[in-house]
């Protein structure tokens, strides 16, 4: 009996779909972020109540293609490269999943933040930081489709900004707060939604790591801890 060959054009073609399945997933999470964050700048219930549906759809949709992987490992029994990516992919859904529950919890915030007047400085700080994680949610969905590890390296220093921004923020918020503002009880609410774009961006962060694992078979915050250590 001949040997099977690898890969069959069945296996190619398996790969191909799931891969085609995960670049939609994370092009779909990108629209749920930008739809979740305009509501910052323009509260509106109906767009608000859409967010929060979509979110819920795409978590039983994460859930189908990471059962795509898992039967795909147990029928083509893929082999080195290919093996890592299908298991690593089931490892990133997770993160992109946990993105979309997130851009659900920004649009329950907006509501609660959408009655307050926000002092200028403190508006503009927020709207920098919901364009800069977009950028790093793009940059980094961009790099695992692509498998650029180049792009994957980048993430950590931009998450680094977005801390800083966060802190920032924080800051305003606590100066706010203590001079009794009238509005200033109200802007804490505005904190859980920075709060939930940092952990969008640790979570980009992430899966720029798992790109470079999958690449390298290095795991870059285990590295830096070696050379800390």
């Amino acid at each position: 009996m001949p040997n099977k060959k690898y890969p069959s054009v069945v296996f190619k073609e398996r790969i191909k779909s799931i891969r085609e399945e995960l670049e939609n997933y994370c092009n779909e999470t990108v629209d749920l972020y930008r739809k979740a964050t305009s509501l910052f700048e323009k509260y509106d219930q109906k767009k608000a109540d859409e967010v929060i549906e979509r979110s819920k759809e795409m978590d039983i949709y994460g859930y189908e293609i990471e059962r795509s992987c898992i039967r795909f490992i147990a029928v083509e029994q893929p082999l080195a490269t290919d093996l890592l990516y299908v298991e690593s992919s089931i490892r990133v859904m997770s993160h992109i999943k946990r993105i979309a529950y997130l851009c659900r919890n920004m649009a329950e915030a907006s509501n609660e933040i959408k009655d307050i007047t926000v002092p200028e400085q403190l508006q503009s700080d927020v709207q920098f930081m919901i364009d800069y994680v977009q950028i790093m949610l793009t940059k980094g969905f961009r790099a695992f489709v692509n498998q650029d590890i180049t792009i994957a390296r980048e993430l950590s220093n931009d998450d680094d900004k977005v801390d800083d921004l966060f802190d920032s923020i924080l800051k305003q918020i606590t100066q706010l707060v203590a001079k009794k503002e009238d509005f200033a009880l109200g802007v804490i609410n505005l904190l859980f939604l920075t709060r939930y774009l940092e952990r969008i961006g640790d979570r980009v962060v992430q899966i720029g790591d798992r790109i470079v694992f999958i690449n390298t078979n290095r795991r870059p915050r285990i590295e830096q801890l070696k050379e800390e250590n």
